[in-house]
């Protein structure tokens, strides 16, 4: 009989002994970062020269007040630019004009996005076509579609109103019916993108996953709450995300719609307004940096309520 040698076992740990250091990030992630702070350096640092001037100017001249048609009168008045948009009504309506429009068009593109990730996804001939079709919306000019909208819901000239037999409904003169307008424009427009980030969340689920649940017992539903959903959090995070922010800053469609008008100013508009409009340069930063410090609040706000560990998605060790 041969003799077998073996390596001992590590001590047991011993009651105040101190607990074992945390083991160290392999040296494929430790690379993988090095990697990429490596790739992204040039563009960060030509993204901060590019913004942090501008950014830096807008909060300077948001604690003046100046105006282009009073160079002379320019003068230092601290905070009170703030003091005095988030004291004024129109600001509070831009800001709820604004949410509206994207919770409204975030939440349908959403659900939309998904079916038609589903359908690309799942789908075994005639994909390509599946998916061209379904992009052809996102590959037009945000300006031009908007055109379009508008168009085809005029007074006079727009065929919604022929098909629906809503002859002499102005739907451009009430604001809710001018949001819905501009929110069904959103969605058209941009649920190709949700659809995107969705499916590239969607390759992430296996077929062997979808079996496996299947052979337990799980229905349609469970596999898609169960299975599904919770492999693509990653992917929901960043759609939504991204389409929030999007949303959030929104200008095109509303501004060639309705110019603002009935209602519908959003925090865009409204910087347009105090910065073109009227020359109001000191107000108009003010607008500009409160609308920047939103964005900046979703994004922290989504990025720690959805906790969602990326290197983990990837299936990083």
């Amino acid at each position: 009989m041969s003799a077998t040698t073996s390596e001992p076992a590590p001590p047991a740990p011993v009651d105040g002994d101190p607990a074992p250091a945390p083991p160290r990030a392999s040296q494929r992630r430790r690379h993988e970062r090095t990697l990429g702070l490596r790739l992204s350096a040039p563009a960060f640092f030509v993204m901060v020269l590019v913004t942090a001037y501008p950014i830096g100017y807008a909060v300077v001249l948001s604690l003046y007040q100046y105006r282009l048609t009073d160079p002379e009168g320019r003068r230092f008045i601290g905070l009170s630019n703030y003091a005095t948009v988030l004291t004024d009504p129109i600001w509070w309506s831009a800001v709820l004009t604004t949410a509206i429009i994207t919770l409204a068009s975030v939440a349908i593109e959403l659900v939309l996005g998904f079916g038609f990730a589903w359908v690309m996804f799942r789908i075994l001939r005639g994909r390509s076509i599946i998916r061209t079709a379904i992009l052809v919306p996102y590959g037009i000019i945000t300006v031009v579609s908007a055109f379009i909208w508008r168009y085809a819901f005029q007074l006079d000239s727009g065929f919604v109103n022929q098909w629906f037999g809503l002859d002499g409904f102005n739907w451009f003169g009430e604001r809710w019916s001018s949001l819905v307008v501009i929110t069904l424009s959103e969605i058209w427009k941009t649920t190709p993108f949700i659809s995107l980030l969705l499916l590239a969340g969607l390759v992430q689920v296996s077929d062997e996953m979808l079996e496996a649940a299947r052979v337990d017992g799980a229905n349609g539903w469970q596999r898609l709450w169960k299975v599904v959903i919770p492999n693509m959090k990653a992917a929901i995070m960043v759609a939504v995300l991204f389409r929030t922010l999007d949303a959030w800053r929104i200008f095109d469609n509303p501004f060639i719609m309705t110019s603002g008008a009935n209602g519908t100013e959003t925090l865009s508009i409204l910087t347009y307004r105090q910065n073109v409009t009227l020359v109001n340069l000191g107000a108009g930063s003010a607008v500009s940096v409160l609308l920047f410090a939103s964005v900046v609040l979703i994004a922290v706000i989504f990025v720690k309520g959805f906790r969602t560990d990326l290197s983990q998605v990837r299936g990083d060790s």
